[in-house]
């Protein structure tokens, strides 16, 4: 009884000392895209996220003064920037991504690895009923880039994934669906 007990005591100390366990890159610029089909039109999501070993360079990129503070002009250069690297096409036609809105942490949380970027892109469309694939490509910010994409399940009832397509990397992306009357 006295072997279990303090085998139990040794464990809870262990807990005890132990910090949370991390799943953040550190050397990395994770670019998470998330496409939400409707019919009248798409909405794209980017979340951008520094990790602490590339985040001066991100900074930098956008700090285009370099007063460490990242300013609405600023800010929305970077958001062109970031729109420029990306492109769609809908059954192989290009289309426009309009910048909806976007949202910028703080140069202290980009600094520690914990800041976001969220970035609201839209296409305008107008899906009649038939057959749709939506390409997608990212060139990203640099080599320290990783992607990620994904389609959400649409709300409309009307509109069916058929399949979704990766590159290896996930920069490239292809969404087939179907649009019923």
């Amino acid at each position: 009884m006295k072997y279990s007990t303090a085998m139990l005591l040794a464990a809870a100390m262990l807990a005890a000392t132990c910090g949370p366990a991390g799943a953040h890159r550190l050397d990395e610029y994770l670019q998470a895209t998330v496409i939400d089909v409707t019919r009248q039109h798409i909405a794209v999501t980017l979340r951008l996220t520094p990790g602490v070993d590339v985040a001066s360079t991100v900074i930098h990129q956008i700090d285009s003064n370099g007063d460490g503070i990242l300013s609405p002009q600023e800010q929305q250069a970077y958001v062109a920037r970031v729109r420029q690297g990306v492109s769609f096409s809908i059954n192989g036609k290009p289309v426009s991504l309009n910048s909806v809105a976007s949202v910028f942490p703080s140069v202290t949380a980009l600094r520690t690895g914990s800041g976001v970027i969220s970035l609201h892109f839209r296409i305008m469309t107008s899906l009649a009923p038939g057959s749709y694939r939506l390409a997608y490509a990212n060139r990203g910010m640099g080599p320290d880039t990783v992607y990620l994409v994904n389609g959400l399940l649409p709300h409309d009832p009307a509109i069916h994934v058929e399949r979704q397509e990766r590159s290896v990397n996930q920069s490239t992306y292809a969404l087939d669906f179907t649009v019923q009357p």
